[in-house]
């Protein structure tokens, strides 16, 4: 472990995904979403398509917990249950897909995917009717098929909720939720399948400090009454991160 976590450091633009993980754990911390919008398109300009999901997965699966205990309280667990259960069945789907494409195709996928995201959430649309648990369900399986083909698992559902009448607060927690046990079901399927190499993991270790802190310090920002403030920095960094991680800069 000790050879792989030297080899990591060792890797040629490391410091640009550590400047990934901080900046998506600060969206994180105080959005409850935008770790993979903000992230990826930071690691697919140094790792490959799966060494990049893969070393997210390990960040972020551990980081987030810290805000459990409160997503808990505020959120809809019955809803992120089945937005969980959509999702294990589209991974694979979309994983099998990513298997099929280059590189340079997936970095195109996961920066057009997110200003597509980012697009549809400053036109301001709502969605008003009532979030039934087919509709639910079936969210979470587009999210857990974008999760698997390109490491994006949250664009569906943050569409959902935060299109939503719901309060800040509810849609904050149940990203949060979702977004850990998408994050499970990913790696655990990327495992079964063999695609997880010791370097990814290595590298998703080492992020983890980083991305605590800025998990701590978007957390420390959040205030529900800000909800228009915190809105546009999300959006901000997210196109920022989208647009710098096109294939066109290298």
């Amino acid at each position: 472990m000790s050879e792989a976590l030297s080899g990591a450091l060792a890797t040629d633009g490391i410091w640009l995904v550590a400047i990934g993980a901080i900046l998506a754990g600060i969206v994180r911390g105080f959005t409850g979403f935008g770790t993979a919008l903000v992230f990826l398109p930071f690691a697919a300009q140094v790792l490959g398509p799966f060494e990049a999901i893969a070393a997210m997965m390990v960040k972020d699966v551990i980081a987030p917990l810290m805000h459990v205990p409160r997503a808990l309280k505020d959120g809809q667990p019955k809803d992120v249950l089945r937005l969980g259960g959509g999702a294990l069945f589209a991974v694979p789907i979309g994983v099998w897909i990513l298997s099929l494409v280059d590189p340079v195709v997936f970095r195109w996928a996961v920066s057009l995917v997110a200003l597509g995201l980012l697009v549809l959430l400053i036109s301001g649309l709502r969605y008003r009717g009532q979030l039934t648990p087919r509709l639910v369900v079936g969210t979470g399986a587009l999210g857990g098929f974008f999760g698997g083909c390109v490491g994006l698992p949250g664009p569906p559902v943050i569409m959902l909720y935060m299109a939503s009448t719901l309060p800040v607060t509810a849609v904050r927690a149940n990203l949060t939720l979702y977004l850990i046990l998408a994050d499970i079901i990913l790696l655990g399927v990327l495992a079964v399948k063999g695609l997880l190499v010791s370097s990814a993991l290595a590298i998703g270790a080492i992020m983890i400090l980083p991305y605590l802190f800025g998990n701590w310090f978007g957390a420390w920002l959040f205030r529900p009454e800000a909800e228009h403030v915190y809105r546009w920095i999300a959006y901000a960094v997210i196109a920022g991160s989208a647009i710098l991680g096109l294939p066109v800069w290298s």
